[in-house]
């Protein structure tokens, strides 16, 4: 008997019950970035592998263990996006829109790809949104992402489960010092460091600041510390950046350890973490890339950005309960006829309901079906509001009218008075 078919470890599939939710929040996001003033691009999914490998660094765990690679019939090497910066720099660089010095506030949404251990909150097909600032290299721009996804917080009534957490890594020199120290230090204590962290010390010894490892992690308490070894540039900088965030009321903790998982960053590093989700802490990351377009073959550009994982701040609404009422009806009237001449009515007055009310979420019963099975379906589909439509409304031009959640009696309301009446009803409900 051969194998029932079923989506790939990791990658699922969000059901129509789901949808409402990841629609309320994909738009609470897209509205509140067009109100600061940034533009959405969008991205292939798939790009040349050597892009991922130039920007996201070869000895990352990423590129070394995660990414999706595979040859297209030309020979070519291919790789399923594991993130959004990289694609985004190659697309302004071919399109030369930041050229000149033109400053860019970029935005994009989509599915990113890793193959790692599929767990709660972590997939092998995961979503993001990504914001990209090029060209603006001041404290300023940093502080605007970190005070947006602050409000966003509070739109989406998240902001007592999140923390910030704020590092600088300096410039590319100063971050050279420090490994220097730090691979001096490790080196004394080798015998003590995990597998995984004397392997990061010969390849990327930063990392080895991110272990989760208790023994390893108790090394690094007398470990030299990035702050002692930054540049006065880059220490003006996250001054800059902290003074804002006073001024804008916005709690942070300053986390040493953080250095995030990709080559490319410089200066200012960021997260926002909950302890609501378990080990899937991190909801939000991002920092400053300046060096990261010449890299890829550009001038000399700023960069900056962020992305946020949709899966885990869906999760998180979901853990604290904040989800809007609203959404949870997906119906908020369901009309039904009985008869053939009153199924004709049905969609003729409907129609002209639309007309008037655009924003109505009406449905008409489909199938026929007798007066009980299509109140049922009523009810079921989560609709406010019942109309009825049979032979006798039919010869008085009117329909019945029933509230299905709450107090009210059912009465008649004529077809030419039904679009106020609902209006009515609705923004009442």
């Amino acid at each position: 008997m051969s194998k029932s078919l079923q989506a790939i470890r990791g990658m699922n599939d969000i059901l129509p019950e789901q949808t409402p939710l990841w629609r309320y929040f994909e738009a609470t996001v897209a509205r509140l970035l067009d109100n600061y003033g940034y533009k959405q691009i969008r991205m292939p999914i798939v790009e040349f592998t050597e892009l991922f490998k130039r920007s996201i660094g070869e000895v990352t765990d990423i590129v070394e263990k995660e990414m999706y690679t595979f040859e297209d019939r030309n020979g070519d090497s291919l790789t399923l996006r594991p993130e959004g910066t990289a694609a985004c720099v190659r697309a302004v660089l071919e399109h030369g829109i930041t050229g000149g010095g033109q400053t860019q506030k970029l935005w994009y949404i989509g599915p990113m790809f890793r193959h790692e251990r599929p767990q709660k909150g972590r997939y092998r097909q995961f979503h993001q949104i990504g914001c990209e600032v090029f060209n603006l290299d001041g404290p300023d721009i940093d502080a605007e992402l970190i005070v947006l996804t602050w409000r966003l917080w509070g739109q989406l009534g998240i902001r007592d489960a999140v923390k910030l957490e704020l590092n600088s890594l300096g410039t590319s020199e100063s971050r050279g010092r420090y490994r220097e120290a730090l691979v001096e230090f490790l080196s004394a204590h080798l015998d003590k460091l995990d597998e995984d962290s004397q392997r990061r010390l010969k390849t990327n010894p930063l990392r080895v600041l991110d272990t989760k490892n208790a023994d390893t992690q108790a090394v690094l308490v007398d470990a030299p510390k990035m702050a002692d070894y930054l540049d006065d540039e880059s220490r003006t900088h996250f001054e800059g950046l902290k003074a804002r965030l006073d001024a804008a009321g916005i709690p942070y903790v300053i986390n040493p350890k953080l250095v995030r998982g990709l080559d490319y960053y410089s200066k200012t590093v960021f997260e926002w973490v909950t302890d609501k989700l378990g080990a899937q802490g991190t909801v939000c990351a991002g920092g400053r890339y300046d060096g990261l377009v010449e890299q890829m073959g550009g001038k000399p550009t700023t960069g900056v950005g962020f992305a946020m994982g949709i899966e885990r701040l869906i999760l998180l609404l979901e853990t604290l309960e904040q989800i809007p009422e609203e959404i949870s009806r997906q119906v908020d009237v369901y009309l039904c006829a009985f008869g053939e001449a009153a199924e004709l009515a049905a969609l003729t007055l409907s129609e002209k309901v639309r007309d008037q009310l655009p924003n109505l979420r009406l449905q008409i019963n489909a199938g026929a079906g007798s007066f009980k099975s299509q109140f049922k379906k009523a009810d079921k589909s989560g609709a406010l509001y019942a109309l009825i439509l049979g032979d006798d409304e039919l010869a008085q031009q009117v329909v019945g009218f029933k509230p299905l959640r709450g107090q009210g009696e059912q009465q008649s309301i004529a077809f030419d008075a039904l679009a106020a009446h609902l209006a009515t009803c609705i923004v009442q409900g």
